[in-house]
């Protein structure tokens, strides 16, 4: 009878609103179950799957934050000026948050967007693509007497390896794997497009950087990715560049004295 009655209580006591409310009660302060909801959203935020593991965590680390925060207060930390100084600035922080989260709503990145963005990228990306190789020297003598030796027989490779000054590609046998033309200083590039396929220049190409040789091993049309498989990466940026205009906006209209 004893046990029935018990069982009855325990019932009534779990369905009771204050229960239903709040996380837990402690010493005589209850802790609203919202602060679950608020907490699990910034784990949530953070990429952080939201396990039953994980919820058990959240609950305590609220349980222990009420402890900690009604110890504070009994010492009258909430009372000091360091404290008010960074409450203000933790305020303005998630006021910020929330106003760029407002705006982020209201302005969506569009599918129009994303795919105007995209036909953009293909534009200034499309075209030819170039398998170089080439050797930096110093002197347009050095550059000669390469070129020399080559036409002799001499392999490229291994004359990029030892003569290259350009770290980068010369160890590997002067490769620069598949590049657009406009990857290269106009000198380079200007001389590499009028290459044929395993041609390579008669005289020294000048650039900022020295003296090239170039030869072009292979040309192909350029290997792009499907709108699908970069519009996760379009749209965040276009979402950053949406935001950071607003910010800009918003200052430009400041009077600032």
């Amino acid at each position: 009878m004893k046990k029935q009655m018990l069982s009855a209580a325990l019932v009534a006591l779990l369905a009771s609103p204050v229960l239903a409310q709040n996380l837990a009660v402690v010493n005589g302060k209850p802790v609203p179950s919202s602060r679950v909801k608020a907490l699990q959203q910034q784990v949530e935020a953070s990429g952080r799957p939201v396990t039953p593991e994980v919820m058990a965590q959240i609950k305590e680390e609220l349980i222990a934050r009420e402890i900690f925060m009604q110890e504070a207060r009994k010492r009258g930390l909430d009372a000091s000026e360091d404290y008010k100084s960074q409450l203000e600035l933790a305020r303005q922080t998630i006021l910020i948050r929330q106003l760029f989260a407002d705006f982020q709503k209201k302005n969506p990145v569009t599918d129009a967007d994303i795919q105007g963005e995209y036909d953009k990228f293909v534009k200034e990306n499309g075209g030819k693509e170039y398998r170089a190789r080439h050797i930096l020297v110093e002197t347009e003598s050095d550059a000669k007497a390469l070129i020399a030796e080559i036409k002799k027989g001499g392999s490229f490779e291994e004359l990029a390896k030892k003569a290259s000054k350009d770290p980068g590609s010369g160890a590997n046998g002067g490769d620069l794997d598949w590049a657009a033309a406009g990857s290269y200083v106009p000198e380079f590039s200007d001389a590499m497009v009028k290459l044929a396929k395993g041609q390579m220049t008669d005289a020294p190409i000048k650039s900022q950087f020295g003296f090239h040789i170039i030869r072009v091993d292979d040309v192909r049309e350029a290997q792009l990715p499907k709108l699908d498989e970069v519009k996760p990466q379009i749209s965040q940026q276009l979402q950053q560049q949406k935001l950071a205009k607003f910010q800009e906006d918003l200052r430009a209209k400041a009077k600032i004295q």
